[in-house]
């Protein structure tokens, strides 16, 4: 692992290369996509060479804060035969690493973090699918990648073109793909549509802000302080409500707007706390696409009541859109293809040196 992502560009300089960082984009409870300097904390990690068999790796022995994190000598992962080993450049950091280390998720101990990455192909397998070689540049998604190797099954694996950089795209698939499935697969999309977006100025609400502005929909967006309002709007809500005070102004913000209609789609990452206004603002006909429980999970739901408009319900998972190579592959392509002409607004919140892993971990937190 070279990188773990989150600093700014012009503190990389002072950062030894040597060490990885960490990356990640900015996310609801740390809104603003600005680069901010490194906290310069330093903390007890170690600094040592791999061996041929051994790399170094942050690990948790057991579940807890941040101060569980280790970084450790560990065997080098085996390749299988349909996976390619990867030196990391950069890991993504994201809030299931915090879930996974704190045992909200649970996991076989010891356990390395980590869900996605970049890096240099170094070798592949026999039966790996797709044109993947030595020396490629990939993004990839897979366990494990707070290390200095990974192996990915080449189904999780996008070769990346010459104008995405590996520091980009290592924070850019699991919230890139979790909105570009959402405005491609679970609801699509179209011209003229009205589209309600809660948590607008989140990681993943920005993309879907953007990605449905250049669909051609008109965007309602929901945030929680002013400060977050502006920031929707730069990345392309039209109008955005602060429904700190409560959700009725958002009900009679959008009855204005779509003529009391309601909105054709409402992507809902927050939960149990917006699932009744969601329901309410939602069209005849229309979709609610609730994909996280950021406020807790929607509690059981009386099938009876979406007859009411004859609302379509759908809770997805950005994996079971990805259970193939093509599908990896037909998304990963669209979502790098729009990055590399620079029609995502797409800015690193921070680069981390891997020796600042639980600096990363309480910021996020």
């Amino acid at each position: 692992l070279n990188r773990l992502c989150r600093l700014p560009l012009a503190s990389l300089a002072s950062a030894p290369e040597s060490l990885p960082r960490f990356s990640r984009l900015a996310s609801s409870k740390s809104p603003f996509q600005q680069l901010l300097p490194c906290t310069g904390r330093s903390h007890s990690f170690i600094r040592a060479m791999s061996s041929d068999s051994s790399m170094h790796a942050v690990q948790i022995a057991e579940s807890g804060d941040s101060s569980v994190l280790a970084y450790v000598s560990v065997p080098k992962p085996t390749l299988k035969p349909d996976q390619v080993l990867v030196k990391v450049a950069y890991a993504g950091i994201n809030y299931i690493d915090t879930y996974q280390r704190s045992g909200l998720y649970p996991q076989v101990l010891p356990f390395i973090l980590g869900r996605e990455g970049s890096g240099e192909i170094v070798e592949v397998g026999s039966k790996a699918q797709g044109e993947f070689k030595a020396g490629d540049h990939v993004a990839f998604m897979g366990a494990g990648t707070y290390a200095e190797y990974a192996v990915v099954p080449t189904v999780a694996v996008a070769k990346l073109p010459d104008a995405v950089t590996l520091e980009k795209s290592a924070a850019l698939l699991l919230q890139g793909l979790t909105a570009w499935s959402l405005v491609r697969q679970s609801y699509k999309v179209e011209k003229g549509d009205w589209v309600l977006i809660h948590a607008a100025a989140g990681g993943v609400g920005l993309l879907l802000c953007q990605m449905c502005k250049l669909l051609g929909a008109n965007v309602i967006g929901t945030t929680s302080t002013e400060a977050k309002v502006k920031i929707a709007k730069e990345n392309g809500a039209d109008y955005v409500v602060d429904y700190s005070n409560g959700y009725e102004a958002l009900v009679e913000k959008v009855a204005e707007l779509t003529g009391n209609k309601g909105v054709h789609v409402v992507y809902d990452g927050v939960g149990a706390a917006t699932f009744d206004v969601s329901m309410n603002v939602v069209r005849r006909l229309g979709s609610v696409i609730s994909f996280g429980n950021a406020s807790g999970a929607v509690p059981p739901v009386d099938l009876l009541r979406l007859c009411q408009k004859n609302v379509r319900l759908m809770r997805p998972t950005l994996f079971n859109y990805l259970t193939t190579r093509e599908e990896f592959e037909t998304l990963s392509s669209e979502l790098l293809q729009l990055v590399a002409e620079n029609k995502l607004d797409f800015t690193i919140h921070k680069v981390y040196p891997i020796q600042d892993v639980k600096q990363a971990h309480d910021d996020l937190e």
